[in-house]
């Protein structure tokens, strides 16, 4: 296997890696909304992801970089080409983490409102445009001979896209409400099982239908087997949270959460941005790549850096391991 795709794998770890952690974090944002009744369960839902949302976005920043670095052509014509989507994404988590951080610095409940109002929006911004944006990479874009993005924001607009993120909406929404009844105890967690019922059926559909068009349209072998344990997984997800296994529930969901990115990243490959002008001006991986110096100078930086990083984050989420509920917010004194 040559470098430029043991760094195509790479950045599909990094990206599933990235959907697997924010999705839940997405999810719980959406939640604060659909499921909270009042200011004391916001706060249990915020308090949730409060130690962990800012570490799951490292993620985010690795994908980017390595695709910088790894595939500068495919970094350069995604960006420019998804430029308004991929503004509004960054707007939203520049906003969501300044709502996270300020909501609690004024007593006034209009201002503590208007931030979770924030946090609701702009967790649920992102989780559908992160699926219209990756189904557009896997259904091809309209790339010229210099490898040029030449179409319309409204180009990017289109069903199958769109269907992908409402997917990616869906389903981040379902594992965050697994997460929830998995870190929450009393009526919250009760409810938040409820509703991952309710949520996790309409996720099976809009899912299902999006990655059957996915590999009627671009799958192989390879592809279908990851379709398929991506419905087993979520099929066991929506069965163990009615058993009440949360921790079985959470699990099943993030594996639906790989098998279903890992399918998208083996539709696409050895493409990185399919053409769909002319199959012969796509991006491919190695079309795109950096020289394999950079490349053998990647491999090595990552393999210094990478465990360290899954090493801080794993103890970050071990020591705030324990479940919490209504009981454990104390009054605010101000």
């Amino acid at each position: 296997m040559e470098l430029h795709d043991v760094w195509f794998v790479l950045i599909a770890v990094l990206w599933t890696g990235y959907f697997f952690l924010e999705g839940f974090d997405f999810g719980v944002g959406i939640l604060t909304k659909l499921l909270a009744r009042n200011r004391p369960e916001k706060r249990v839902l915020i308090n949730t992801i409060g130690p962990v949302w800012d570490g799951n976005e490292v993620w985010l920043l690795s994908a980017g970089g390595a695709t910088f670095a790894a595939f500068p052509d495919w970094y350069a014509t995604l960006f420019s080409g998804f430029y308004l989507p991929l503004l509004i994404i960054l707007v939203s988590l520049i906003v969501r983490g300044v709502a996270f951080e300020y909501r609690a610095k004024r007593p006034e409940e209009n201002w503590q409102r208007n931030w979770e109002t924030a946090i609701f929006w702009t967790s649920l911004i992102p989780a559908f445009l992160w699926g219209v944006a990756f189904g557009n990479i896997v259904q091809g874009v309209k790339i010229d001979k210099n490898f040029e993005y030449v179409g319309t924001v409204w180009d990017l607009l289109n069903p199958y896209a769109l269907l992908g993120g409402l997917a990616t909406l869906t389903l981040f929404t379902f594992h965050g409400a697994v997460f929830t009844a998995l870190k929450t105890v009393g009526d919250i967690r009760e409810r938040a099982r409820k509703l991952a019922t309710v949520v996790g059926l309409v996720t099976a559909v809009v899912a299902l239908i999006f990655l059957l068009w996915t590999q009627v349209d671009s799958g192989d072998g390879k592809s279908l087997v990851a379709l398929v344990v991506a419905v087993a997984a979520l099929v066991g997800a929506l069965v163990a949270n009615q058993a009440g296994r949360e921790g079985w529930s959470f699990a099943l969901s993030g594996v639906t959460i790989v098998a279903a990115v890992a399918m998208l990243f083996l539709s696409l490959f050895p493409n990185v941005m399919p053409s769909s002008l002319n199959g012969n001006w796509s991006l491919t991986v190695t079309n795109a790549s950096s020289s394999p110096y950079t490349l053998k100078i990647m491999t090595w930086c990552a393999a210094i850096a990478t465990p360290i990083v899954l090493l801080y984050q794993g103890w970050t989420y071990w020591v705030f391991r324990k479940r919490i509920g209504t009981q454990h917010i104390a009054d605010a004194v101000h």
